[in-house]
């Protein structure tokens, strides 16, 4: 306890000691992966194929990722570094309704998964669309809404990827190396970090995140398992967590004058418990890193089989949430170097302090690789985003196989490199109230994504209005939410209904307004007869699988054209 109480003080005076085994092995696991990366360029590559120069190829893995692969894949991809941060810090830091309502919500996912994204996946592998935009623009015939859509997952994408580095430099700082008087040196090994992701990235493509998280998620079950047996044991059991966790919560927060918040979620609370846990369940699978990790795989019915057993990783985000209320009742102090509380510190601390450090070091080293599989993952989701609908659509119809993968490739490096100057120069408070409010946008492309798999009863402008009310009122009702403490706008997702006393998540009210506009103005349009975009899908796209023989010859001879994205020859 007396190495705990020195590393507080330290700690509060604005400089950490440096744990060499913790950052040792941290250092090692970390060269390791790097390594992994930049041998999966070589991973499953035929002759013709090596350089990887197409987008199925760089972007997509070539689509034949399989049941194993897939599972280990999305399960890097949507349980990020930031989860394991900031699910755990929220129960730590306000309790269950602004932290436990993830486990729910990834209930909620997987049967829209297994409805949805099979669709997508047969419709996407007939035409060879490579982004949901690319559906979206085949589907209504809209670039203006292609466009859309595209530029509303690369905006929402951007502060996602930077939140992933914000959990790196979360392990770094408690390992000591987040303090010191040269700012360079303080941010140095994050920009190391960084330019080896950016590297691998580069090279392999999705092959590298995807032979990553093999690792990533080994690393973090056998984190997360030791944690759950052995950390209650020293602290009294889980009767006597939740009795700590109850007293910090039921205690009176200065700056609002109510309780810091709950262990269970009241009926105050509720109408923003589940609309926070169905609308990120909606929203989840509409950022382009999960429907490139979707469109990767084989066949439809991986996607199927992995819906059915990605619910396992719901059960371990459910352990994970509740080591936050374990470091209350351990009495973790996550001081920043600034010697304030830091809540996003709370995990990588309480590691440091109740483990040995090399095993310490396992963990915190899981946290940092968790970070660069979905980082690298949403990178080259939204490069695939501007060169598929922005470069391509509207600026170079008759670019190449070869010239998408090398502007992917490049705008890779400059999404990671915007993520990167981001969290270096602004405060981590606006990354995570962006990444609040791009939840809010990525939901608006819901309505032109999903009900364009099952109808084609939509007008394409009732849904570019639609989206734009949906973005409009998202943002200012965002932007409405102060922080007691800070006073800073965009300070929550939680805002009343309009006219109403009823606070529920802002991204489900700004989609009921969506819905509603995009109702009524496609009525409209079509009593007025107002011209709609061509289709250029059939019913029998949506449910194509692998052995159909027109997805299997998109994938091998299929390339751009003018018109819109590829189609089956013969």
């Amino acid at each position: 306890m007396s190495g705990i109480a020195s590393s507080i003080s330290a700690a509060a005076a604005g400089a950490r000691p440096i744990n060499g085994v913790a950052l040792a092995v941290v250092i090692i696991i970390f060269v390791l992966v790097a390594v992994l990366g930049f041998l999966a360029v070589r991973w499953r590559i035929t002759p013709e194929e090596r350089g990887l120069q197409s987008l199925d190829q760089w972007g997509l893995g070539g689509r034949g990722f399989g049941s194993w692969i897939t599972w280990f894949l999305l399960g890097g991809d949507l349980y990020t570094a930031y989860t394991f941060i900031a699910v755990p810090a929220a129960m730590y830091s306000t309790g269950a309704v602004s932290g436990f309502f993830a486990v729910p919500y990834t209930v909620v996912l997987y049967p829209i998964v297994f409805l949805l994204m099979a669709r997508l996946w047969s419709v996407s592998h007939r035409h060879g669309f490579v982004t949901p935009a690319d559906f979206v623009g085949g589907r209504y015939g809209s670039k203006s809404l292609s466009t859309a859509v595209a530029v509303t997952g690369i905006v929402a994408t951007m502060p996602y990827i930077a939140l992933q580095l914000v959990g790196i430099k979360s392990v770094l700082t408690v390992l000591g190396l987040g303090s010191g008087a040269n700012a360079f040196m303080q941010d140095l090994p994050l920009i190391i970090a960084f330019v080896v992701l950016a590297a691998y990235t580069y090279t392999a493509g999705l092959r590298a995140p995807a032979a990553i998280a093999i690792v990533k998620d080994l690393l973090i079950y056998v984190a997360i398992i030791a944690a759950i047996i052995w950390l209650p044991s020293q602290f009294g059991g889980w009767s006597s967590i939740f009795a700590a966790a109850q007293t910090k919560m039921a205690a009176t927060n200065p700056a609002t004058g109510l309780p810091v918040g709950s262990v269970i979620p009241g009926a105050a609370s509720f109408n923003a418990y589940w609309t926070l846990a169905l609308g990120s369940a909606m929203a989840l699978f509409m950022y382009p890193h999960s429907i490139t990790g979707v469109l990767s795989t084989k066949s439809r019915n991986t996607i199927r089989r992995n819906a059915v057993v990605l619910p396992i990783y719901s059960l371990m985000l459910g352990f994970l949430a509740l080591l936050g209320y374990v470091a209350i009742k351990a009495g973790t102090q996550p001081i920043g170097p600034d010697g304030k509380v830091n809540p996003q510190l709370v995990i990588p601390q309480l590691f440091l302090d109740h483990f040995p450090s090399w095993f310490a070091g396992v963990a915190l080293a899981a946290i940092a690789v968790g970070a660069l599989v979905p980082a690298a993952i949403m990178s080259i989701a939204a490069s695939n985003l501007f060169t598929r609908n922005i470069y391509r659509d509207l600026f170079r119809p008759n670019a190449t196989p070869q010239q998408e993968a090398k502007m992917s490739k490049l705008v890779s490096l400059l999404v990671k490199l915007g993520a990167l100057l981001f969290v270096i120069t602004m405060d981590q408070a606006a990354a995570i109230n962006l990444q609040l409010l791009g939840g809010v946008w990525i939901l608006q492309t819901f309505p032109a994504i999903v009900a364009g798999l099952y109808t084609r009863w939509f007008h394409r402008w009732a849904l570019l209005l639609g989206w734009a009310v949906g973005i409009i009122y998202g943002t200012v009702a965002a932007y409405g939410v102060v922080n007691p403490v800070t006073h800073a706008h965009f300070g929550g997702s939680i805002a009343p209904i309009p006219f109403t006393n009823i606070s529920i998540y802002i991204a489900v009210t700004a989609f009921v307004m969506n819905a509603i506009v995009s109702v009524v103005f496609t009525l409209i349009f079509r009593a007025l007869k107002i011209r709609d975009g061509r289709d250029t899908t059939t019913v029998s796209d949506y449910g194509a699988d692998e052995l159909d023989p027109k997805v299997r010859v998109i994938e091998k001879t299929a390339e751009p054209t003018q018109a819109g994205p590829a189609r089956p020859r013969g």
